[in-house]
């Protein structure tokens, strides 16, 4: 028999010298030095021996020898003497195992008790022998075939091409996986794993199995499931499984297994989810759950702080314990005990799978009913105990982790395993987490939300109005149904409507509730429910339906604040939400939706998207007249903000097809009253779709030109005057082969255009708009504009001043505003004002249209004649003469033509000399004259608006007359009491800081004077035209910026926005010029009267702004040298609380480290001191210990400086009192000396009157010594004599210089000691106020 073989350590250990005791190599043979056709010989030969004699034959030295050999240097062998090898093993090993069973029945036959002792014991020794030869066989077969394995897998993960060295010269190289490797690793991956499934007892005794033998398995097992290619394949993956699985749990080496599968959980993220489905199939498999179990708990002994030092493992484990609760949701609910102390850990990633697991086991766990009142009972509990967790988790610290709980929310609504009992409350939580300040959480609770719309157990309709009339009818049927003497029945509805079994709550279907068209239909007779029991419940739930309608409706704020976010993913993630409502009908959605309108002008494409696809999905329908119903009623429905982006929209969907043509011909139709129940209003929408979608398609106008024509400025346009305005849009949306075409054909257009401008038949509060764009279009299409706004300009003068001639109109103009407004209506006025301010604005821009149109002739013409040229071949002539012109300056002389014209023109408009060429010259000073007098213009608040905006309009088209009336613009925009005169005029100085910056730089700081203007609209404005300055370089940041940091504590909530948006997008200009300004904006701010809170506030604001990590580094030092020189206290707080906002790198520690001069007289204030204990506080996270150690020396020092200072403080303070108190004596003194030279040495001293009292002083008797006062040092009594006498006795003393230093003494141990008591107060009252006395008492 041979000896028992004894697993390695390691393949070459078997080449050890023989002990005597385990079977070893005796002679090996070289495979690598033999030719390939020996190699083949040599395998052909262990296949034959192995094949061909017993199973068990490899336990023979020789066989074994080989078989070493052979694996030793397996990967150098030829494909086919690898498979003949690895399939001889494979066969001879899946032969022996079923021959174990067959030593079973041999050791359980006993010998016949006829047969002789002797050839008993031989059938006894003959089965151990047997026994022990299959134990070894197996062991090599397996500890060859693992071997194997483990070789061929390790060849391939270094390379995957690797060739045969024992080829022939001249033969082609053969790749190692050209015998189909994959194939066979599956199969003896398996069939290891059954000879681990067989009944071992039999080979290794009734005790343990060898304990080499399964370590050896499992060390390869684990080894191989190292491989992540490996695991891809799932025959190989399941015997893997099946091998760890049988150890633990079958041969119970479930400790082992347990460290050594946590240990592929902490290092190979790929292997969890593998690794899971190998304890749940052990724990199915053997219906035994110890290596679940035993990994469960081993997880929650584990400290958390291993976890949060190990964020990569701790992340691994979590996924492993939410695959596990996937697979296994009971026998993780029965140990998940053990894992819920985590929550309180610090590692987030536990926490985050915590919740996950909770999240499966409420949807798994709980599903069974069977079992008795009592289990059921229990697993309530553990339901209801899990969803707390869950709730309470929606508060915790990390965003990671209340992002997670939400996403399990989501889930579980998805899965219907929240009861309607539970509804509501994760509804509300849900709300309250869209004011999350981390972006992730706040897309969480949208997404959770949109869920919950989708799932929800109420029904199509969310309306709340329909839920409180159906609960009000149904309410009054229970009333009538329930007894009317019982109260417990009351109290049971109440209990029931606080919180249904989940089993009754899910068991409530759509179907109890009513249908949209039973919730339309409220007056109609309620249909018959059931009993009493089901109408409580449908009231309870009816309740339960109306509460979660309302908590969706208060939304619609919080959304429409969501949509003005900066973060895209909330933007996207609301319109989203916002859709879902209005699916549901919730009250204010559609209304919330139209304020994602001006998101398209969002620079991110993805809003724009998101924007579009939401607008296509509300809008757009298959049915053009409906698209075109739903167009227009958004139209005239909007705002002037919401028409410029829906025409954004219109224009873009226009070019992209996804207005048809259909829906085209139905807005003409809508238009033009061919369907039935148009009004104006809706016809006047229409046109106004039509006009924006013109901006992409022009050419859809033209064939409907007539239409708009006696429409837009026929007898409709009088029941809706913006009809007429929305006309003449359209009239300047023509192409210009269509204006050409009116300008020839048709008059009618402009008399109709003459009519608004002059007539009196549109309304005082449409006819501004609708003048406006009446000028404009005769800009835009009238063949001579000049001439015909001349004409509207005489006949509005004429028409205003009452004069039929000209001269007469020039010398009241010329007179100014002196009886004016006894003759001529203010609304009348205001218009003559508008028309020739308007028009020569208009004027102005025509003269620049012309200007562009001359130059793109003069390029067009230069252009075909360089063709021409080029063609005639006379090119480099004419480039030479070009260039030769260019350097003697001739070429430029037709552009400075054209530029002489230009200016010539424009200075015309308002400044010109001649009052037979220029009409509106000599306006203009009647304009400047009336707008001066502001006491007159108080009266008509109107008229000044008016007056104000025609004289900027002015002051834009010409610089002369714009500079000679700046003073007055600005002594308006100061002191006009009228706001929206204040608000215009800031806005016109936007515009002429555009066109004249020169003439406006130096009244810079008047403009920045807006932002504290008492109205919200004027700062509002202001804040907007300075942005819209500055962001665009119109404007230099000066040291006035400050007053724009204070709007970001703005008590309205919309100018605060504005100038957060402002500082944002200043942030992104260049290197931040936040950076550079913050220095001089702290210092300023320091001076201003603000609250501490506004303050911290605004700094806190924009130093979050800088992210440069060398820009904070610089602030540090900038604000550290900000306190030389700084005695006021309250600066100190300001600077250091600057310093505290600022992220601290290593760098920046070292130069506040080295600042501590400039900042160390500052300590002694508390406050500064907690600024800079937090700063240290921040610091001490640095990893590195050098730089801990220098902040913690760091910190003692300023606790040391503190402290000295607050002692010198404290010192200076009582020197400084100590010091008032001693002058104080010295003033007492003085007095008490003076009064004794004034006192005669014996005798009365009568002070005739104080405050008209008389006070007699005499001499006093004997006894009334003896009633000497021992603090005073004198003996004195008051006797009141009269009712309006008061007399005082006091002895006559002849040691008066005694009772002056008696009394000096106790007045300075009154100072020193600070007394209060009552009767030093007298006596040093009596004293002071009668000094002449003192000698006296």
């Amino acid at each position: 028999m041979a000896p028992p073989f004894v697993f390695p350590s390691d393949l070459k250990d078997l080449e050890d010298s023989d002990d005597g005791l385990s079977l070893r190599v005796d002679s090996s043979v070289e495979v690598s030095s033999l030719r390939p056709s020996q190699v083949e010989e040599l395998v052909k030969g262990v296949a034959f021996d192995l094949s061909d004699r017993e199973l068990f034959c490899v336990e023979e030295q020789d066989v074994f020898d080989r078989v070493y050999s052979l694996v030793r240097r397996f990967t150098l062998l030829p494909p086919s003497s690898k498979f003949n090898l690895v399939e001889t093993l494979r066969s001879n090993l899946s032969v022996l195992l079923p021959n174990v069973d067959s030593l079973s029945r041999a050791s359980h036959s006993s010998p016949s008790p006829s047969s002789s002792p002797g050839a008993a014991a031989d059938v006894v020794l003959d089965i151990a022998t047997r026994i022990a030869s299959h134990r070894n066989a197996l062991k090599i077969y397996t500890f060859f075939l693992f071997t194997i394995a483990l070789a061929e897998e390790s060849s391939s993960s270094d390379s995957s091409g690797v060739s045969s060295k024992v080829g022939a010269p001249g033969r082609k190289k053969n790749p190692t996986y050209a015998w189909n490797w994959e194939a066979q690793r599956g199969r003896i991956v398996n069939l290891i794993a059954n000879s681990l499934e067989i009944n071992l007892s039999l080979l290794f005794g009734s005790s343990d199995i060898d304990e080499s033998y399964l370590s050896f398995i499992s060390k390869c097992a684990f080894s191989l499931y190292e491989n992540q290619a490996l695991l891809k394949d799932a025959d190989t993956r399941e015997g893997l499984g099946r091998i760890i699985g049988t150890i633990s749990t079958k041969h119970q080496r479930t400790q082992q297994t347990c460290a050594s599968i946590l240990h592929l959980i902490y290092r190979f993220d790929y292997t969890v989810p593998h690794l899971a489905e190998l304890v749940t199939a052990a724990e199915e498999k053997f219906g035994d759950g110890c290596l679940a179990i035993a990994l469960i708990r081993e997880i929650g002994r584990t400290d958390s702080k291993d976890y949060l030092r190990d964020g990569v493992g701790a992340e691994n484990v979590g996924r492993f314990l939410v695959e596990l609760a996937d697979r296994s949701p009971k026998l993780m609910s029965t140990n998940v005990g053990v894992l819920v102390p985590h929550f309180g850990g610090e590692s987030y990633k536990i926490r985050n799978a915590l919740i996950g697991v909770l999240g499966r086991l409420v949807a798994k766990a709980y599903k069974d009913v069977e079992g008795d009142a009592s289990s059921k009972c229990l697993r309530l509990r553990g339901k209801q105990a899990m969803l707390e967790i869950l709730l309470e988790r929606c508060r915790d610290v990390s965003a990671y982790t209340r992002s997670r709980v939400l996403q399990v929310w989501a889930e579980l609504c998805e899965e219907r395993a929240v009861s309607i009992g539970l509804w509501n409350e994760v509804a509300t939580v849900a709300s309250g987490r869209l004011e999350d300040k981390s972006a992730m959480v706040r897309k969480s609770a949208i997404h959770l939300l949109i869920t919950m719309l989708q799932h929800n157990p109420f029904g199509p309709q969310l309306r709340v109005a329909i839920f409180e009339a159906t609960l009000e009818k149904f309410k009054e049927k229970l009333q009538v149904m329930e007894p009317s003497s019982t109260s417990e029945d009351n109290v049971e509805a109440d209990n029931l409507h606080d919180g249904l079994a989940p089993e009754q709550g899910e068991s409530i279907s759509d179907s109890c509730l009513l249908s949209s068209e039973e919730q339309q239909q409220m007056d109609a007779v309620i249909p018959e429910i059931g009993n009493l029991e089901q109408t409580r419940a449908l009231v309870a739930s009816l309740e339960t339906a109306l509460r979660f309608s309302r908590c969706i409706t208060s939304l619609m704020p919080t959304l429409v604040q969501l949509l003005a976010s900066t973060s895209v993913t909330d933007v996207e993630n609301t319109i989203l939400l916002l859709m879902r409502c209005r699916q549901f009908q919730i009250d204010g959605s559609d209304a919330s939706l139209l304020k994602m309108l001006p998101l398209v002008f969002s620079q991110d494409k993805s809003i724009y998207e998101a924007v579009e696809n939401a607008f296509i999905t509300i809008y757009i329908r298959k049915n053009p007249l409906e698209t075109a119903r739903n167009l227009l009623n958004l139209a005239v429905s909007s705002s002037i903000g919401d028409l410029a982006a829906l025409e954004f929209l219109i224009s873009s969907l226009m070019s992209k097809g996804e207005i048809s043509i259909s829906t085209i011909s139905a807005l003409w139709d809508f238009f033009s009253f061919n369907v039935s129940g148009i009004v104006a209003g809706q016809s006047r929408g229409a046109l106004t779709i039509l006009c924006m979608a013109a901006k992409s398609s022009p050419g859809i106008l033209g064939s409907h030109l007539q239409d708009i024509i006696d429409i837009g400025f026929g007898r409709w346009a009088k029941e809706d005057p913006l009809l007429a305005r929305t006309a003449c849009m359209v009239l300047e949306r023509l192409s210009e082969e269509d204006k050409d075409k009116l300008r020839s054909t048709n008059n009618k257009v402009f008399s109709a255009l003459h009519s608004i401008i002059t007539g009196s038949w549109i309304p005082e509060n449409i006819w501004y708009a609708a003048a406006d764009k009446a000028i404009s279009t005769i800009y835009s299409i009238h063949p001579l504009p000049e001439a015909f706004a001349a004409d509207i300009v005489k006949k509005s003068l004429i028409s205003v001043f009452s004069c039929s001639g000209r001269d007469e109109v020039y010398d009241d103009v010329s007179n100014g505003s002196i009886n004016i407004m006894s003759t001529v209506p203010a609304a009348k006025l205001g218009r003559f004002l508008f028309i020739i301010s308007h028009i020569s604005l208009n004027q102005l821009v025509y003269i620049e249209s012309c200007i562009r149109k001359i130059r793109r002739q003069k390029l067009r013409k230069e252009k075909s004649k360089v063709e021409m040229q080029a063609v005639d071949g006379a090119l480099a002539k004419e480039v030479e003469t070009q260039s030769i012109n260019a350097e003697l300056g001739l070429g430029a002389s037709e552009d400075a033509v054209v530029d002489s014209l230009s200016e010539r023109a424009e200075k015309e408009i308002v400044s010109g000399g001649s009052i037979e060429k220029n009409l509106l010259g000599f306006c203009a000073p009647f304009l400047s004259k009336f707008s001066r007098n502001l006491n007159l213009l108080q009266k008509f608040p109107e008229l000044q608006a008016s007056a104000m905006l025609a004289l900027c309009k002015l002051m834009i088209v010409d610089p002369d007359f714009c500079e000679s009336n700046l003073q007055l613009l600005f002594t308006v925009v100061e002191s006009s009491s009228s706001e929206a005169v204040r608000s215009n005029c800031t806005v016109a100085l936007g515009d002429l800081t555009v066109r004249f910056p020169n003439l406006l730089e130096p009244w810079t700081e008047n403009m920045y004077a807006r932002l504290r203007d008492p109205a919200v609209s004027v700062r509002k404005n202001a804040v907007l035209v300075l942005s819209h300055l500055i962001l665009n370089d119109m404007m230099k940041v000066k040291g006035y910026i400050y007053e724009m940091t204070m709007r970001i504590e703005d008590e309205d909530e919309r100018i605060s926005s504005l100038a957060k948006l402002f500082f944002n997008e200043l942030s992104k200009k260049g290197s931040n010029p936040i950076y550079n300004l913050l220095p001089d904006i702290l210092s300023r701010l320091c001076n201003q009267n603000i609250k501490e809170e506004s303050f911290h506030s605004i700094m806190q604001f924009l130093i979050n702004s800088i992210k440069k990590d060398k820009q904070m580094e610089a602030l540090v030092e900038k604000l550290c040298n900000r306190f030389t020189g700084v005695t006021d206290s309250k600066q100190w707080k300001h600077i250091a609380y600057c310093l505290s906002q600022l992220t601290f790198s290593e760098k920046g520690m070292k130069k506040l480290i080295e600042s501590f001069k400039a900042y160390e007289h500052a300590l002694c204030d508390d406050s500064v001191m907690d600024h800079f204990r937090s700063i240290i506080s921040k610091c001490k996270k640095f990893g590195k210990v050098e730089i801990k150690s220098c902040i913690d020396e760091f910190e003692e020092k300023l606790n040391k400086i503190h402290t000295e200072r607050k002692e010198q403080e404290i010192t200076a303070r009582n020197a400084q009192v100590h010091q008032q108190k001693v002058g104080s004596l010295e003033g007492f003194l003085a007095n008490d000396k003076s009064s004794v030279e004034n006192v005669s040495e014996v005798g009365d001293v009568i002070n005739p009157s104080i405050d008209g009292k008389d006070i007699s002083v005499s001499a006093i008797s004997p006894e009334g010594h003896d009633a000497k006062s021992e603090e005073s040092c004198v003996s004195s009594f008051v006797r009141e004599c009269e009712p309006d006498d008061l007399e005082v006795q006091s002895p006559k003393t002849s040691l008066r210089d005694s009772q002056v230093g008696c009394q000096i003494a106790q007045f300075y141990n009154f100072l020193m000691s600070g007394s209060k008591d009552a009767e030093h107060a007298n006596t040093f009252k009596m004293s002071s106020k009668e000094p002449d006395n003192s000698f006296l008492k």
